[in-house]
């Protein structure tokens, strides 16, 4: 054996870390034959122990062809698993719970954009009221956000709806069915035996029956569920739109659940997409503790354990709904769903070492041991918020039970009257935003002289409106005011509109007239 052979087979062994072979092969690396004998150990040494890390920049769920790579997912379980399938389960329970739930008669929650009607813990909103929904929607923007940035993805990993459905309802039932992850794809290569075709139709069946269901609760928070049951129960031809949106619906939801799932996340989510400008080095994620676990290396029993904590066993990328590997720090893909916390904690507990080798965790508390503090951007952060919040419980708290809206009619002019005085025309709208049947009436408060004469379907003798629970009146009146009363070609009106002698409502409008 030659020396370049014989240093070979050293490397080698040394990499294997088998000391006795090494021992042999040493009187041959004498100092007279390898003067730098000792530099060539330790960096030897020193490669076998460095950190397995393979960065990428494609999808972890794709190869270097483009082609999916379907994910298996090892069952797991542990305190954070249990954890969240108890706030999973409670939140699909609110979900399907919720659109029976009345308040005053009405639902919980209703998003009817078809006829722009939204009802939110009883309350109605109509489109005059979209200010508030905007800030209201702003708020939660604000709200994610800055969680993001201290909490990193929790909202990802333990209340979104996708993470929910998929890992509390159709992962189980795939498990239930197939088996663990080394048995779906046992399962997926074999071939098409009876065994495959009746577990992988009894999956599927399931699946869609699950996206039905599913579909019909979303509609009903978009309908009411009233809409859904006339949809299910009326004759086809009297919901043609309504049937087609909820085969639409169904497919979309099984396409997603059964097919797509942990794309959803990576290509479609915008939330996704947006963390890596959100996150910081301050904020909590599920993280890696590098300088603990590295340098990594399979466990041998019975030998003194010189390299890091982290016995390169992959636990945490077989439990990855997502397909990465947490130890190459925070992915696109990772949604901070915890499974790899819980595996993790699992062998470090057999492996007799302290658990929280993957735990939450910053950045800067991993590397340098800063411990969590509010810098100025989380701040900030929470500033916007509480700002955005009170203006928009202010304006909720506020709101007026009655809206109207008063413009002068189109392509019409002032009428000079034989008495002398100057009427113009007007249309009105009236909007009543309670739950109770209510009858206006309308005055006119500056300038002080002047009458106001409703025409239409809305005329009274004594200029009194009747509006039904949350009803809509529209109607036109003629404004006629006496020349004393004019200010110049344009006058500034004010109408008031009274309940029982209480001002409910002030319209300001401009009269024309010639002077």
């Amino acid at each position: 054996m030659n020396f370049q052979d014989s240093r070979n087979l050293l490397f080698s062994e040394i990499k294997d870390d088998k000391s006795h072979l090494f021992a042999k092969h040493k009187s041959f690396f004498s100092k007279s034959n390898c003067p730098n004998f000792e530099v060539i150990i330790n960096h030897t040494k020193m490669q076998s122990t460095a950190p397995k890390t393979s960065f990428r920049d494609t999808l972890a769920t794709a190869d270097k062809t483009g082609k999916r790579k379907w994910v298996y997912v090892k069952k797991q379980s542990g305190r954070f698993t249990i954890s969240r399938e108890v706030v999973g389960y409670l939140l699909l329970a609110f979900l399907f719970i919720a659109p029976f739930i009345k308040i005053n008669g009405y639902p919980l929650l209703l998003i009817n954009i078809l006829e722009r009607r939204f009802v939110i813990l009883g309350t109605v909103f109509f489109p005059q009221d979209m200010y508030i929904l905007v800030l209201i929607f702003l708020s939660f923007l604000a709200f994610v956000i800055l969680f993001t940035v201290v909490y990193g993805r929790v909202f990802c990993g333990w209340a979104c709806p996708q993470t929910i459905f998929l890992e509390m309802v159709f992962r189980k039932i795939e498990y239930l069915i197939e088996g663990d992850y080394m048995k779906q794809k046992a399962l997926d290569k074999s071939d098409w035996t009876w065994e495959k075709i009746w577990k992988k139709g009894l999956k599927h069946s399931i699946f869609f029956a699950f996206a039905v269901l599913i579909a019909n609760t979303f509609l009903s928070y978009l309908i009411g569920v009233e809409g859904v049951y006339k949809i299910i129960n009326e004759p086809f031809i009297e919901h043609i739109g309504g049937f087609f949106a909820m085969i639409a619906f169904s497919g979309a939801f099984y396409f997603v659940f059964a097919k797509f799932r942990e794309q959803v996340c990576a290509i479609a989510c915008p939330y996704g997409r947006l963390q890596g400008v959100m996150l910081d080095r301050d904020s909590v994620v599920v993280a890696y503790d590098h300088k603990r676990g590295e340098p990594r290396g399979k466990m041998r029993k019975g030998e003194e354990r010189k390299i890091g904590d982290c016995i390169d066993c992959a636990q945490c990328v077989h439990v990855c709904p997502a397909g990465i590997d947490i130890r190459n720090g925070t992915q696109l893909e990772c949604i901070n769903c915890t499974l790899c916390i819980d595996a993790c904690d699992e062998i470090m507990e057999k492996v007799s070492k302290p658990k929280g080798l993957i735990r939450y965790a910053s950045i800067n508390g991993i590397e340098n041991g800063t411990k969590f503090h509010f810098n100025t951007r989380r701040i900030a952060y929470s500033i916007v918020l509480v700002a955005l919040l009170s203006i928009a419980g202010g304006l909720l708290f506020t709101r007026g039970i009655i809206d109207a809206t008063l413009l002068r009619a189109q392509g019409t002019t002032f009428q000079k009257l034989e008495n002398g005085n100057i009427s113009n025309l007007y249309n009105v709208k009236i909007i009543n935003k309670s739950h109770e049947g209510r009858t206006v009436q309308m005055r006119l408060i500056s300038p002080s002289k002047g009458t106001i004469k409703l025409i239409g379907d809305n005329k009274e003798t004594k200029g009194e409106i009747t509006l039904s629970p949350e009803g809509i009146a529209e109607g036109s009146l003629f404004l006629e005011l006496p020349t004393s009363s004019l200010s110049g070609i344009h006058t500034k009106v004010e109408i008031g509109l009274y309940q029982n002698g209480e001002l409910m409502k002030t319209l300001k409008t401009k009269f024309v007239s010639p002077f």
